[in-house]
């Protein structure tokens, strides 16, 4: 990632912060117009919504420092808001409760929070509180993704407006990747308008792969002749790839096309393609013939593969 990419991402993200922690009042002396600070109203919450928490495990699940929460902890006890008691399992630990002033300050913050929230929320119309939920969500996702790449995906049969997206973003990412022009395109909205309208699920079929509620890629099934199908538009996300999305798909379509009753199955592609031809080796496809041609702004090779079922 460029120097510049990345100093312009971290000011992007520390902008929402700033914005965000204004927006919902976290700047102010204490919490929520409560006797809390921010650091203390959460420990109040998460006590709260646990049953009899240890210190040991607020530090932990919070990412706190231990002799900070012990601080924070006391304040709260001297207060009359927090009570700590022996773990019957483990005479080490100390279990905490909210005493009932605690419990009576806690109610009277929660139901502040709900309300700030709903009358934020009610500034918008119905359709923009739902973009706000669904962003929220995306975000929590982001950061809170484990590091490992192998997510979980499924394959789905195509749906209403599927194939418009699918369009627009292998246009956009052949365009980044490859260069291609406008007429690739063309040509994408041609095979689709095709599909869409002679769709016939005995010879047809689509496959939408899913990750985190999100398209992450997708290929076609159409008649070709009598007894041969034709895979078509198969890609995967960027951010999908390595995952076997790729090779799912291409399996999917396989076995579908075996059972519809084909005998062969065709694909036409280009071989500046290189993790496409590798899934298709792989999956036993042959390379029948290759030829030069000008399309999308470009000099290609376009290869024929043939997978006989």
């Amino acid at each position: 990632m460029a120097a510049s990419s990345l100093a312009s991402r971290i000011e992007a993200v520390r902008r929402f912060s700033r914005f965000y922690t204004r927006r919902i009042g976290v700047l102010e002396e204490t919490l929520l117009h409560s006797p809390f600070t921010l650091p203390e109203g959460r420990l109040v919450y998460e006590i709260a919504n646990r049953d009899r928490p240890t210190a040991q495990e607020l530090c932990r699940d919070l990412g706190l420092d231990p002799g900070y929460v012990s601080r924070l902890l006391q304040g709260l006890e001297k207060r009359g808001c927090v009570a700590r008691k022996r773990s019957a399992a483990d005479k080490r630990q100390t279990e905490l409760t909210l005493t009932p002033k605690g419990q009576k300050l806690w109610g009277a913050m929660n139901e502040r929070s709900r309300q700030d929230i709903a009358d934020l929320l009610a500034e918008l119309p119905a359709d923009r509180q739902d973009r706000l939920v669904k962003a929220l969500g995306t975000v929590e996702k982001l950061l809170d993704e484990p590091p490992e790449k192998r997510v979980p995906f499924t394959l789905r049969p195509h749906q209403p407006g599927d194939l418009g997206w699918i369009i627009r973003r292998q246009t956009q990412l052949y365009a980044s990747e490859y260069g291609w022009d406008g007429t690739f395109e063309a040509m994408l909205a041609e095979i689709s308008a095709k599909f869409i309208r002679k769709f016939d699920p005995k010879s047809d079929n689509c496959w939408i792969a899913e990750r985190n509620g999100e398209i992450a890629g997708s290929v076609f099934l159409v008649r070709a002749g009598k007894t041969t199908g034709q895979l078509r538009m198969l890609y995967v996300e960027p951010s999908a790839r390595g995952l076997g999305i790729g090779q799912s798909l291409v399996a999917a379509c396989i076995e579908d096309a075996r059972a519809k009753g084909y005998r062969k199955l065709m694909l036409w592609t280009n071989d500046i393609l290189v993790s496409a031809r590798k899934i298709y080796i792989a999956a036993g496809f042959r390379l029948i013939r290759e030829e030069k041609h000008e399309s999308f702004g470009k000099k290609l090779v376009g290869q024929f593969w043939s997978l006989d079922l």
